[in-house]
């Protein structure tokens, strides 16, 4: 497994080895002894979720606070914009993001710590999503920050379009009036 250090020390490109040839491929898209040594991180992950979603579709930006998630996501067939964004208030990084493009061609996934928010936007026709998360979904603890907070100034590559948001992301708070993580 290949790690690409991102803008965000924290937040980490995986590039798996990924095994080709006439019939299709193969790749080992998790293994918590070769996480732990290309990471250095020793993490448990309690939870896998999948979403599936068509194009302009933005998720996010979501975290939870308490129990906060770090999360291994990745695409498998389509193409996300994925954004991960420093929510802890003692970081130097505080506010800043980190974005990347996910696809099942590329086979990258992007680790997000616990402490940050994420998001992202669908930019093929569909798009099969994957998360690994170390804590419970807990409805009770989710926050949502707005996706186009100035604050933040997320670069999303929208082309012109509009995005499709739930009801629920509609009504996300700006970075300043969020439930971030302090010390």
């Amino acid at each position: 497994m290949k790690v690409i250090q991102t803008a965000l020390p924290e937040v980490l490109i995986l590039e798996p080895k990924v095994f080709g040839d006439a019939r299709g491929f193969f790749m080992e898209s998790f293994n918590a002894k070769t996480f732990r040594e290309a990471t250095g991180l020793d993490v448990e992950f309690v939870q896998d979720n999948q979403s599936r979603s068509t194009r302009g579709v933005l998720r996010g930006v979501h975290y939870q606070n308490p129990n906060p998630q770090g999360k291994l996501v990745r695409a498998t067939q389509g193409a996300v914009f994925d954004v991960a964004v420093d929510l802890r208030a003692s970081s130097p990084n505080f506010g800043k993001w980190v974005g990347v493009e996910l696809t099942g061609e590329n086979h990258r996934q992007l680790w997000v710590p616990a402490g940050f928010g994420h998001g992202f936007l669908v930019l093929s026709e569909t798009a099969d999503f994957l998360y690994k998360t170390t804590d419970y979904y807990a409805p009770e603890n989710e926050h949502c920050i707005c996706w186009n907070d100035p604050a933040l100034a997320i670069a999303w590559p929208l082309d012109g379009i509009e995005p499709k948001i739930s009801a629920k992301d509609a009504q996300g708070k700006a970075l300043a009036e969020a439930k971030v993580f302090a010390d």
